[in-house]
């Protein structure tokens, strides 16, 4: 059939006939091609959507499993790590109860010896008081306290038989040390058991060291009493004879503050004595008889 129809030649119901037929056919095949246009465009979009789809599940699996591998990696990895650290942990804490253990015991240590300390500190306070009563007592050691002076002189007309001798200076330190002196010196030589008041000619010795007159004699004890009871002493009342006798010059003066040296170093050394018990003749050695 031709494309284009003459309708001007062609009978009416050929025309129409012919018509209808070319447009049910045609209508028929618009619509067979709109349907199988929309069943491809339809089909399409569809067939795109799952491609991604599975691409995506693809990817997605791919990422699970490498996720897998490198969590199962890392968990080796990890627990390794978790053990070392414990390992670690528990030496540490040895360590620190180890350190604590030495720390207690060093505590105690250290308030032991603090202790000790205390103990000895009050030993040696207690030594060195004893000490410094000892060296008082023996001139052994200076001396510092309130007590009396003594001043002591020749007459102005006395000659040589009527001078003070060393017997009148041992009546007064006698008479001071029963007075209850504590500490004695005469011209600033101290007296004590190693010591002595000798003469040499006319002159007089303290110690060994030659002292003249005006003779200054210092006493340290109770400047109360120690005067009266020098007085009524029995070497004071014997010298007191002998100064109102030989007209001995006197003065005694109650002190606060006095200063008397130690003896010196010769007369400070100790000494000791053993008893050597010997045998009679005749007498063997042995226990037996």
């Amino acid at each position: 059939m031709p494309d284009t129809l003459d309708r001007s030649r062609t009978p009416l119901l050929t025309l129409i006939t012919q018509e209808a037929i070319d447009r049910d056919y045609q209508v028929a095949a618009s619509r067979a091609a709109a349907r199988g246009e929309g069943a491809d465009a339809a089909r399409g979009p569809r067939h795109g959507y799952r491609v991604g789809v599975v691409v995506v599940v693809g990817l997605f699996a791919m990422l699970v499993t490498v996720a897998g591998v490198q969590t199962s990696q890392n968990a080796d990895v990890d627990d390794a790590s978790r053990a070392s650290l414990i390992e670690r942990i528990e030496t540490r804490r040895a360590t620190v109860r180890r350190l604590q253990d030495e720390l207690a015991q060093l505590r105690a240590a250290n308030a032991s010896a603090e202790s000790a300390l205390r103990s000895l500190g009050r030993r040696y306070g207690d030594v060195r008081a004893r000490r410094s009563q000892l060296g008082a007592l023996t001139g052994c050691a200076p001396a510092t306290g309130s007590g009396v002076r003594l001043r002591l002189d020749n007459p102005s007309y006395a000659g040589a038989a009527e001078q003070l001798r060393d017997s009148d200076l041992a009546l007064v330190a006698d008479g001071l040390w029963a007075a209850g002196a504590e500490a004695v010196a005469i011209n600033g030589q101290r007296l004590n058991a190693h010591g002595g008041i000798t003469n040499v000619g006319e002159a007089v010795e303290v110690n060994g060291v030659g002292v003249a007159p005006p003779f200054t004699v210092l006493a340290i004890g109770d400047r109360r009493t120690l005067a009266s009871k020098f007085a009524d002493s029995q070497a004071g009342l014997r010298f007191l004879a002998l100064a109102r006798q030989y007209g001995f010059e006197q003065k005694m003066d109650n002190v606060d503050d006095l200063h008397l040296p130690a003896a010196p170093a010769a007369l400070c050394q100790l000494r000791s004595a053993e008893n050597d018990q010997i045998k009679p003749q005749g007498q063997q050695g042995g226990d037996g008889p």
